[in-house]
């Protein structure tokens, strides 16, 4: 009987902070960080599953204690009693009294049981020899729907209509899969956008964008209004009219703050503005959305679980949505926010910033084309050009297209010698810098 040896926890960071990449208005120095959790077993082929919490630097320190929280959940129980009852095995650890007090179902504690539910379905899809999206789209409506929490749900999507849903996507599920692995599935990229980049490596990047095929850019904004009218009027002179231009502001603004805001940007052609508020904030996100009409809201990456993605939409608060595959409680999460989104006709435009996460998430978006929605041409997955080479399965990106991963698993396992050389404070990288900040 193989059985789970260990949950080994890395608090993996990038100096990211040092070249402004992924900088916006509320995060100007972040450091992209991974609390990276390995679950071992003693399988003789040295099968283990991978999942990680990003973060922006300093959080890593909470974020690799509360994935340590979890070992005795996880240590010692046969690999089939998780791999086997994925629905079981998250139920059980979002249901855990003393640590579901520090939410409920929120915040630090529940991205680290999503991570660890993440690396629950790794190991699965691993044995299973697939990778994430086919292990799910291969799965029948019963099996999917039997993945997921629908307490607290109902009242908007109950498991019968759930069923419905993927019950009309199982006839269509093989040429789905045969035209995702021709054609991919479309991304966007936010690569040239970030608020600490100058006009012309934003412009650069802009040009090399188009140039590699993506339709769609996205600009940080929402620290000085006369610099986001300049940069967006300078991009949208750059890129012309025929490619999509969203904005980001990252939660900076309040609700009256954010329409004035957006005004003055209506003549670039916004193709939705990201993050206006609070990402809590349902009826503000509401608001500006009845305001600024016909200009797209959308949120999400923060969203911080099901019931709030269920509240925006019920409450017709956003034109789309981002889901986040290490902000909620891992892929079961991610499953149901998916149906409800389909369910209400929201479009999915996944969140990607960030180390791994564009690994990740993509296996989500393939299996909501596949299994769930059958659509992708009017929709994407945000992509950025970061640390990509730290990954065994990194993203293939061919003329601004995901292709689909073929390789087993979740794609998070990193290679081990950029997750010691990163490793904080006592990894190469941090130990090189500190000499030279000595210096």
């Amino acid at each position: 009987m193989v059985k789970i040896t260990a949950l080994d926890t890395f608090d993996v960071r990038f100096p990211t902070s040092l070249d402004h990449d992924g900088s916006d208005a509320m995060n100007p120095d972040p450091d992209y960080s991974a609390a990276y959790v390995v679950l071992r077993t003693d399988s003789p082929d040295g099968l283990s599953g991978y999942g990680l919490v990003f973060t922006i630097g300093r959080g890593n320190d909470v974020q690799t204690a509360a994935l340590a929280a979890l070992e005795h959940m996880v240590v010692g129980r046969p690999i089939e009693d998780i791999v086997d009852r994925l629905g079981d095995f998250a139920r059980e650890l979002n249901g855990d009294s003393q640590l579901r007090w520090l939410g409920p179902e929120k915040g630090v504690m529940h991205m680290a049981i999503g991570a660890v539910i993440n690396a629950a379905w790794d190991l699965a899809s691993r044995r299973a020899r697939k990778p994430l999206w086919r292990f799910i789209a291969d799965m029948t409506p019963e099996q999917l729907v039997g993945q997921i929490d629908f307490r607290y749900l109902t009242d908007a999507l109950s498991p019968a209509q759930a069923l419905a849903i993927l019950r009309e996507a199982e006839p269509h599920k093989q040429a789905r899969i045969a035209q995702l692995e021709t054609e991919g599935y479309p991304a966007y990229t936010t690569s040239p956008g970030w608020l600490g980049y100058s006009d012309e490596k934003m412009l650069r990047l802009a040009r090399q964008a188009v140039q590699d095929g993506f339709r769609t850019i996205k600009l940080k904004v929402g620290l000085r209004l006369e610099d986001d009218i300049r940069r967006c009027r300078l991009a949208r002179a750059t890129v012309g009219p025929d490619i999509a231009i969203a904005v980001d502001a990252n939660q900076r603004w309040d609700v009256t703050t954010a329409i004035e805001w957006l005004k003055p940007l209506e003549s670039v052609g916004l193709a939705w503005v990201e993050e206006p508020t609070s990402p809590d904030d349902v009826l503000g996100h509401a608001a500006i959305r009845r305001a600024v009409a016909p200009t797209p809201i959308s949120t999400g990456e923060h969203g911080q679980n099901r019931v709030m993605f269920k509240q925006f939409l019920q409450a017709g608060a956003v034109d789309l949505i981002q889901i986040d595959a290490a902000r909620v409680g891992g892929v079961n999460e991610n499953l149901a926010i998916l149906l409800l989104a389909a369910h209400f006709g929201v479009r999915v435009f996944p969140h990607a910033g960030g180390v791994g996460l564009c690994e990740l998430v993509q296996h989500l978006a393939m299996a909501d084309f596949v299994a769930i929605t059958g659509k992708k041409e009017d929709r994407a997955i945000e992509y950025v050009d970061h640390l990509h080479e730290h990954f065994v399965d990194p993203v293939r990106i061919v003329r601004g297209r995901y292709m689909a991963p073929t390789a087993p698993g979740f794609s998070a396992q990193m290679h081990p010698d950029s997750v010691s050389d990163h490793l904080f404070p006592d990894g190469l990288v941090w130990r090189e810098l500190s000499l030279t900040v000595d210096d």
